[in-house]
């Protein structure tokens, strides 16, 4: 198993002068402190307008700062927003950050939240999967073709050579946003990385991981041509301290990441610049639904969050991506946390990852063959309650059309 930490760029309310910049230069030292630790991947997202929540609005930048500062972690775009970026300037970034970094972008591509990232860029919520396949389709091909062109609904561009072209040939290896469950077998259908969140039980990351790897040896359909990189990732709350009780009173970052969620999938932005979610969130943190999420992430001592990652390890998840850097956790708690992780868990999930790569080539070599294990019943992940649904693409595309014909019908 590997490991990565994730970085949404939380910065709850009250805000001072220097607010951003420390949070930003804090988190440059954590991810300089995690590659010295030998992690694998830092992650870091690209949201817009979502206050408090994420202020990671020009991932490249902030990456391209990590790669002067670290040697061997890989850098990982946690994603890119297909929708809301033109493919030649996310081929332009990218490879400009590949070459900076020596070869160690991982190319995560999504679509974006929803009309609160969207709308301000003119584009429709229920077009964002159309777009993104496109967007896919228009992108790749810039890595590696001298010369390219494109005509879609939804971009278009004549024939040119995009450069720089990345160090890593032909390109970095892909991931897709899976913040809807289903999407891990849509991942696995198309051959890329699953970027997704923690499973609620070992059962679940089994049957996830089993539809993923089947789609990728049996249902496997690129959307162009790529090389494919099977690999499953879990996004986890994280806090690793000596006791249970500890690592509990120092997450409360996490809650304020689910509360964020609920409250921005649920009402948008009302009140630009002025809605307070550190305030609104006070009362909620002492929820049980809060409670709930904090026994169900890896947070606690060594020994118990060793004992829950076992479990994953032996559902074959292949990495474990640890979200430390939310609301009001502190930077010196954070860096505590990665260096107690460090020394006394992740030696022993270093040392199984031969074992893991032997299943992994098995599986592709078609020599270990797979049950389709159903899924039904185990599609939320363990951070998801009632407020937080993540509706399908086809879903989506229905409940607006329902919207539209209402709007029509009372209309007329």
């Amino acid at each position: 198993m590997k490991f990565g930490i994730f970085y949404e760029h939380q910065l709850p309310r009250p805000w001072k002068a220097r607010s951003e910049y420390d949070l930003l230069q804090e988190s440059l030292e954590q991810i300089e402190l995690a590659d010295g630790l030998g992690y694998d991947y830092a992650w870091e997202v690209e949201h817009h307008f979502l206050e408090e929540y994420s202020h990671s609005s020009a991932p490249e930048v902030f990456l391209g700062a990590a790669s002067q500062r670290t040697q061997n972690i890989r850098l990982g775009h946690g994603v890119i927003q297909l929708t809301t970026n033109h493919p030649i300037r996310v081929a332009e970034k990218v490879s400009t950050l590949d070459l900076l970094s020596g070869g160690r972008v991982e190319l995560g591509l999504g679509e974006a939240q929803g009309p609160v990232e969207l709308h301000p860029f003119g584009i429709r919520v229920r077009t964002k999967r159309d777009r993104w396949i496109e967007g896919v389709k228009a992108t790749i091909p810039l890595f590696t073709q001298d010369a390219f062109e494109f005509h879609g609904e939804f971009y278009d561009f004549p024939l040119r050579n995009v450069v720089p072209k990345p160090l890593q040939k032909p390109h970095p290896p892909l991931w897709v946003a899976c913040s809807n469950i289903d999407t891990i077998a849509d991942a696995g259908h198309w051959g890329m990385g699953a970027l997704g969140f923690q499973f609620v039980t070992p059962e679940a990351a089994r049957a996830w991981v089993n539809k993923y790897y089947w789609n990728v040896t049996q249902n496997l359909e690129p959307i162009t041509a790529y090389p494919i990189n099977p690999n499953i990732a879990m996004v986890s709350g994280f806090m690793c301290c000596q006791t249970d009780e500890e690592a509990i009173e120092k997450a409360a970052g996490w809650t304020f990441f689910i509360f964020c969620l609920s409250h921005y999938g649920r009402h948008g932005i009302s009140a630009p610049g002025q809605t307070n979610l550190w305030e609104l969130y006070q009362d909620w943190r002492h929820s049980d639904k809060a409670q709930e999420a904090l026994r169900s992430g890896l947070i606690g001592s060594p020994e118990t969050i060793r004992n829950r990652l076992r479990q994953f390890a032996d559902a074959h998840v292949d990495q474990v991506i640890l979200l430390n850097q939310a609301g009001a956790n502190t930077h010196e708690d954070i860096c505590a946390s990665l260096e107690l992780f460090a020394k006394e868990v992740m030696p022993e999930f270093q040392e199984r990852q031969a074992e893991q790569e032997a299943w992994k080539a098995a599986v592709l070599a078609g020599e270990l063959e797979l049950e389709d294990l159903s899924v039904d019943g185990m599609r939320r992940y363990a951070h998801q309650n009632e407020d937080i649904v993540r509706m399908t693409a086809e879903e989506l595309k229905a409940k607006m059309a329902a919207k539209e014909a209402a709007a029509a019908a009372q209309s007329t």
